[in-house]
């Protein structure tokens, strides 16, 4: 019992990531129909932002709170500069505009960072864990869980109770009726990504945590998992989205706990069988809506 605790213990940590990724990305795709697949760079951004705060002594008290808001202005720079131009076009040409600003992005870290992964030195509490009727856990973990659940509750209240939440709901419903009504369609699809950024902002630090480590590549593994939880709870659901990070973190964890030791470089493989087989069933995803923002749930 003390084992399958601490597997349970493992998932909640490791869905909370999974989902802050999903949200951000199933967030702009509701909007605006857009795969966002430079959305890991927004981790690596707030990753490296930690080593250049770090190295000028920067408290973490400060340095969280920087490298979250360093992810969130990157995002709507990339809305700005790369997707604003590509609004309307067809959809190979957004999905290629999109694959090429994160190849883009990686190749400037390469060049102005190096390819060698940077050191972040996490404060020691990260490390910290304190026992529970023999159950061994991480300070980090119920971090985690309880900053995600805090989080994912404000976004929700956000978009149910400001104006700005509501015209968001509002456009991914029909965005060209929302226009119409006078709300503007920049500064809405600005807030999309802001949003979307701050989420992989808060991600950023609870997944590179573990490693901590980051180069030109971090954003690749996050990316990918985000991707995957937003499409098993179906792309453009919010609640989707969620659900599907804590679907694919306990698929993880179920067969790293079931698997022999020498089939755990085969997890991923196992993995996305299964995820391939519910998306057989469910070709939409477990939750997929008409919109995402706009979700009765």
């Amino acid at each position: 019992m003390t084992e399958v605790a601490q597997y349970v213990i493992n998932w909640l940590a490791l869905g909370s990531i999974y989902a802050l990724l999903a949200l951000g990305i199933a967030i702009v795709f509701s909007l605006l129909g857009l795969i966002n697949f430079a959305h890991g760079e927004l981790v690596t951004v707030g990753g490296y932002t930690m080593v250049v705060l770090a190295i000028w002594d920067v408290p973490w008290a400060l340095i969280i709170p920087l490298s979250i808001a360093a992810a969130a202005v990157a995002a709507v720079l990339m809305e700005r500069v790369a997707y604003r131009p590509l609004r309307g076009a067809h959809v190979a040409t957004t999905l290629l505009g999109s694959l090429a600003l994160s190849v883009v992005i990686q190749n400037l870290f390469l060049m102005f960072a190096g390819a060698r992964p940077e050191a972040i030195p996490f404060p020691s509490w990260t490390q910290d864990t304190f026992e529970v009727a023999g159950i061994v856990i991480r300070t980090l973990d119920v971090l985690t869980f309880a900053t995600t659940v805090v989080l994912l509750s404000a976004v929700l209240l956000f978009l149910r109770r400001s104006a700005r939440g509501i015209a968001l709901r509002a456009a991914a419903e029909n965005f060209d009726v929302t226009r119409l009504m006078g709300v503007r369609a920049n500064a809405l699809i600005r807030g999309a990504f802001a949003l979307s950024g701050l989420l992989a902002g808060v991600a950023a630090f609870f997944f590179l945590a573990t490693a901590a480590l980051v180069s030109p590549t971090t954003g690749f593994v996050p990316l990918l998992k985000g991707f995957i939880a937003a499409v098993i709870g179906g792309l453009g659901s919010l609640s989707g989205a969620v659900l599907g990070g804590f679907v694919l973190a306990g698929l993880e964890v179920s067969f790293q706990a079931t698997l022999p030791e020498g089939a755990s470089p085969f997890i991923d493989a196992f993995v996305f069988g299964i995820v391939i087989i519910v998306l057989f069933i469910r070709p939409h995803g477990l939750r997929a809506e008409r919109s995402a923002l706009v979700e009765r749930a």
